[in-house]
């Protein structure tokens, strides 16, 4: 029997994408409501991945989106936003290149939907996520990946 060619094509395809995870807060409503709305916004982005067999990977994009006003929370989001992928025959480097940073990109829109209609839902003027550049932001993870690595290595007598 003879490999075809597809066969070791890379190959890549979504399966799912799906809310995994959601929390909405507003811990001081309704008084938040009275107040001069003055919002200052944290935003904590984190993603990790799950190889579920050979060849089906999960990957989760989790956002936290804390907004307060006058140094009250308004309001805290939680989602994780989260896809199944089908990736094959990728070399290990640019595996993890797509489930550091390509699948995020992916999900991202997902979750800034969730985030946005969430808000709204709970009373609140609309939050809409800036893009993020999940390129920039896999690079600066290797990197101190690799300055943690290399420091590591440092015997100590």
């Amino acid at each position: 029997m003879t490999t075809t060619q597809t066969d070791t094509q890379p190959h890549f395809e979504i399966q799912r994408i799906f809310t995994k995870d959601l929390s909405f807060e507003s811990p001081n409503t309704p008084g938040t409501f009275v107040e001069k709305w003055n919002p200052e916004v944290s935003l904590n982005l984190e993603t990790k991945s799950n190889r579920m067999n050979e060849h089906l990977h999960e990957v989760i994009l989790s956002i936290t989106a804390t907004v307060t006003t006058d140094k009250k929370t308004a309001f805290l989001i939680e989602v994780q936003q989260a896809g199944v992928f089908s990736i094959k025959n990728f070399p290990d480097e640019q595996l993890h290149h797509m489930l550091g940073s390509f699948c995020p990109n992916i999900l991202f829109p997902y979750a800034r939907e969730v985030v946005s209609d969430m808000v709204v839902r709970g009373g609140f003027p609309q939050l809409l996520l800036a893009p993020v550049n999940f390129d920039a932001l896999y690079a600066e993870h290797m990197k101190q990946q690799q300055g943690e690595s290399s420091s590591g290595s440092k015997s100590v007598n």
